[in-house]
């Protein structure tokens, strides 16, 4: 990657760790909220639904944002919104006011993944790699922010908290500006293609990535935009991009469904596994020291590996080849975990091993959606890809909460190999019916 590529990849990265480090920060602000607003977890449980819900449906019109205004204004959107919905939050003075506050957070961060992938499929010679440093960034902003979050809360009021935690986004945001990405995507397009008509169809690709929509008469209405948005849908959805869709549901199923209740999982095997005593009982901090939770942080943070891993196998290899057999192993690691958790090194083996490699498939599906999308798409294909992967995929954790409610551990590792090989299935049919576009 040359300087430019660089600093695109610094941007993004920083980007995707924020929206995560607000994400996650969430719940953990919840439980001072409870008492604060004098409120029962289950109203603000719905709250916090309602922005995560956000989060996720928002991902389909904000890749059609990206592709009409181009990946780094709305970046930019992204963070100064998060960071003004947080400082939303500092100021609260009712419960209102705070749900205002966490929905504004997930329209804002919704929009993150279609422009920030799409940047970097556009922009980046070697997308693999620059698509698994990304990663690295967001898996940081996953294990790192909320522990950043309740350090903080050790010393400062919630308020203080929240005010503090809108800097970060403010100094990325500023670091942004400073990024040309339209000398990169004009190296990365070609202009013209053999017949010398311009690549983009009935529209003209700007230098951020953006499409002006051509209704024919040259005016830029609202009907030229809903006309070029269902011509691009129309465009997107061949078979391949299809069962690439299917793919990321299934992924996206995987990823949420283990996720979510990880560290009660934990929790129940490591303390019969390990009896460590770090903290005095007598301490005021001996409750809120639990080893899964740290356990938790480190299967978040060997993610790191597996991203980088991902992004260097999807530069030498075509992505969803390497799927189809990247899923299989998803689903053996699932089989693993319960007989696994006898003994303390097989238990921390298998679980450092399922962290590689459920981060490591994330750079390969986002490099798999690149690959049978069009650039002049390429935001709407990674909208449609993060409403499957964050709104279908959010039924993960709906589906776990009933296999542990009727069932144990053992038959949820269960379901979640069989969602790894169906997800391989997907895979396979991408490379045997897909053709690749890009």
């Amino acid at each position: 990657m040359d300087t430019v590529e660089r600093r695109i990849v610094t941007f993004t990265a920083g980007s995707h760790g924020l929206v995560h480090t607000y994400e996650l920060s969430i719940p953990i602000l919840l439980t001072v909220w409870v008492a604060e607003f004098s409120t029962s977890a289950a109203v603000l449980g719905a709250i916090v639904t309602v922005g995560y819900g956000l989060f996720g449906v928002g991902a389909l019109p904000g890749g059609v944002l990206v592709d009409r205004f181009g990946s780094k204004p709305m970046i930019l959107a992204c963070l100064l919104g998060m960071a003004g919905s947080f400082l939303l939050v500092g100021i609260a003075p009712s419960l209102p006011v705070l749900a205002v506050a966490i929905a504004v957070w997930g329209v804002t961060a919704s929009v993150y993944h279609p422009a920030g992938l799409a940047l970097l499929s556009n922009a980046v010679e070697r997308r693999g790699i620059a698509l698994g440093y990304h990663g690295i960034g967001g898996n940081l902003g996953i294990a790192l922010g909320p522990l950043a979050t309740v350090l903080l809360l050790l010393t400062f009021d919630w308020r203080v908290v929240a005010a503090l935690l809108t800097i970060p986004a403010l100094i990325v945001a500023g670091y942004g500006l400073t990024v040309d990405v339209d000398a990169a995507l004009t190296d990365a397009t070609d202009p013209a293609d053999a017949d010398g008509t311009t690549a983009s169809d009935g529209g003209s690709t700007d230098a951020d990535g953006g499409t002006e929509a051509d209704d024919g008469t040259g005016a830029d209405d609202g009907t030229g935009a809903l006309a070029a948005i269902v011509r691009d849908t129309r465009t997107l959805m061949t078979l391949g991009f299809v069962l690439v869709l299917v793919f990321v549901t299934f992924s996206g199923l995987y990823y949420r469904a283990f996720l979510t209740f990880l560290p009660d999982l934990l929790g129940g095997v490591v303390d019969g596994l390990i009896d460590v005593q770090l903290v005095d009982p007598s301490s005021p901090y001996a409750d809120d020291f639990d080893l899964s939770r740290y356990l938790y942080v480190l299967i978040l943070t060997v993610g790191v590996l597996g991203q980088y891993l991902g992004g260097r196998i999807a530069d030498r290899i075509p992505a969803e080849r390497a799927l189809v057999y990247a899923m299989p192993v998803l689903g053996t690691l699932a089989l693993l975990f319960v007989p696994a958790s006898g003994a303390v090194w097989s238990f921390l083996a298998v679980s450092v091993l399922l962290g590689v490699a459920l981060f490591t498939v994330q750079p390969l599906s986002q490099a798999t959606v690149a690959a049978y999308s069009t650039s002049e798409a390429r935001g709407l294909s990674f909208g449609y890809t993060y409403l499957a992967i964050f709104g279908v995929g959010s039924l993960g954790a709906g589906l776990a909460g009933f296999v542990l409610t009727v069932a144990t551990a053992r038959e949820l590792f269960m379901v979640l190999a069989g969602i790894a090989f169906l997800g391989a299935i997907a895979a396979t049919a991408v490379v045997r019916l897909g053709v690749r576009r890009d």
